[in-house]
């Protein structure tokens, strides 16, 4: 058995139904002190200033990314593995006796 209902109301009735508050007076007078703050955020906002600060975060992993390179070059140029052990990584493991 399956009963099927159909409500056609309103958010605010729904609302009013349930006991919630209204809530539109409070954002009707929050919103436009909102938008008065994000605006003068914005003029404020010197792009120098940001990228100044941004800069070094962005030089620096540069800088770690090249010093991850090379040491895991130069690793591979002595024959070390990721555990830094000679022999322990790259092609055909490590000396061979014969």
């Amino acid at each position: 058995m399956k009963i099927h209902i159909e409500i056609d109301c309103t958010p605010e009735e729904v609302r009013a139904f349930f006991g919630l508050p209204d809530l539109q007076p409070v954002y009707d007078e929050l919103l436009p002190v909102v938008q008065e703050r994000l605006a003068e955020a914005l003029r404020s906002m010197d792009t120098r200033t940001l990228v100044e600060q941004w800069l070094p975060l962005t030089t620096r992993g540069i800088e770690q990314w090249q010093r991850f390179w090379t040491q895991l070059a130069a690793a591979a140029m002595r024959g070390e593995g990721a555990s830094g052990k000679p022999g322990a990584g790259g092609r055909g493991g490590g000396a061979r006796k014969e």
